[in-house]
């Protein structure tokens, strides 16, 4: 046994796994969320900004199963950015991934408690977070079997949906008319919204410290969860956009529910579905989150105690205990739309240091060709720019503000 071994995460996730955590991370966050603000920047032009996102996801899906396949350690761009870019651009990839998705993971709780408990919904949201930190700190084996239950649940849910929307007396095809009534702009906005919904890859990069055969399987597993989700995505889209327009569900904080508010025997129906699919992105969330902390931590970029594995469940504890609270007290006193648009621009920029980090790789790293990498950099800094002002803004100064406290760091280093 070597002398580092205990600060080392267990291997127990295999190929079916890796993809059900991925599309727990995936599968709610889009159909249950963002479409509501997607329909509002672009009416049925979401359904364009949906495969602008889709094309944007799957260059970044691809760079980062690249660089896990080779790097397969916990903290996903973190490492990987450290590694190919150095330590300044790693440090920025996961303080850009762990202030991005904390805000995400405040949405998702809006999210829970605005299907759950409609009037209640902050104070359920909160009560999720507490949950679902409680069963990652159990165990990522036990992670990825809730995670299982909670994919079936909701592929059912939806998938009476669609059905409920298509056959609603006011479906009508006419509601996909005028797909471009929000311009370029609007287009390019809702595929910057739409983008928050398939992140949920990069969960699977990063638990590679946790993944069997992870040069085999991480390659694997990204692209066929984003397969999967990006089709899911589309049919209850169009369902939803011919059941009642994008007006009706801009309107929504959830935009599913209105959708089949025609039919109140299927609005339960949705509502239960909504909740668990959020439950399943919390749970698989707040996962990648502290794992990402537990990275930096180890390599002193974090407080140190928080690099700390649990003796008996092998889980990074202190950091999914920190995670927890501060989602906790972000989701008491924020805004859903605001968090998803804030979210979006700092994991875009998180994508854009893993695919400017894939570039760099030498040819025989390489899985996929260059061009795939430079379409995602350029994707993520466009769908970056085309978020709300105060998006863009909030965003850059936070990572304006990571920058600094990495400079002052490594100043005071180098002093000592």
């Amino acid at each position: 046994m070597t002398a580092d071994q205990p600060s080392r995460l267990a291997r127990r996730l295999g190929l079916a796994d890796a993809v059900v955590i991925g599309l727990g991370s995936m599968l709610g966050a889009g159909v249950f969320a963002a479409i509501g603000p997607a329909a509002e920047a672009a009416g049925s032009g979401l359904l364009i900004g949906l495969a602008v996102a889709a094309v944007v996801a799957y260059a970044n899906a691809t760079s980062s199963a690249q660089l896990a396949a080779v790097y397969p350690e916990a903290g996903g761009t973190y490492v990987y950015g450290r590694r190919m870019l150095g330590p300044f651009w790693g440090f920025l990839a996961g303080w850009g991934f762990v202030v991005g998705k904390t805000a995400s993971l405040a949405a998702m709780a809006l999210t829970v408690g605005a299907y759950a408990v409609p009037g209640q919904g902050r104070l359920v949201g909160i009560g999720a977070v507490v949950v679902m930190t409680a069963v990652n700190v159990a165990g990522i084996s036990k992670t990825a079997s809730v995670t299982r239950v909670i994919v079936a649940v909701v592929l059912l849910a939806l998938a009476v949906v669609v059905a409920g929307s298509l056959s609603g007396i006011e479906a009508s095809i006419d509601n996909l008319a005028d797909p471009t009534r929000g311009g370029v702009g609007g287009i390019l906005e809702a595929a910057g919204l739409l983008f928050f919904a398939f992140a949920g890859y990069a969960r699977i990069a990063t638990l590679g410290e946790e993944v069997v055969d992870p040069a085999r399987t991480i390659p694997r597993a990204i692209p066929l969860a984003l397969g999967i989700t990006l089709a899911v995505y589309v049919t209850v889209a169009v369902s939803a956009l011919v059941a009642v327009g994008p007006d009706a569900l801009a309107a929504s904080e959830a935009p599913l529910a209105a959708a089949v508010a025609g039919q109140p025997w299927l609005v339960g129906v949705v509502r239960v579905g909504g909740a668990v699919a959020t439950l399943g992105v919390l749970l698989s969330l707040l996962a990648g989150v502290s794992r990402t902390g537990f990275a930096m931590a180890r390599n002193g970029e974090l407080p140190r105690w928080l690099g700390v594995v649990h003796p008996v469940t092998r889980t990074p504890y202190r950091a999914e205990l920190a995670v927890g609270l501060v989602v906790t007290v972000v989701a008491a006193v924020a805004d859903l739309r605001g968090a998803i648009g804030f979210s979006s621009f700092a994991v875009l920029a998180y994508y854009a240091i893993a695919n400017v980090s894939a570039l760099a790789q030498p040819p025989q790293q390489r899985r996929w060709p260059r061009v795939v990498q430079i379409v995602g950099v350029v994707g993520c800094i466009v769908l970056a720019l085309s978020l709300p002002v105060t998006s863009v803004i909030g965003g850059a100064v936070v990572i304006a503000l990571g920058a600094a406290i990495w400079m002052v760091r490594n100043r005071a280093r180098v002093q000592a």
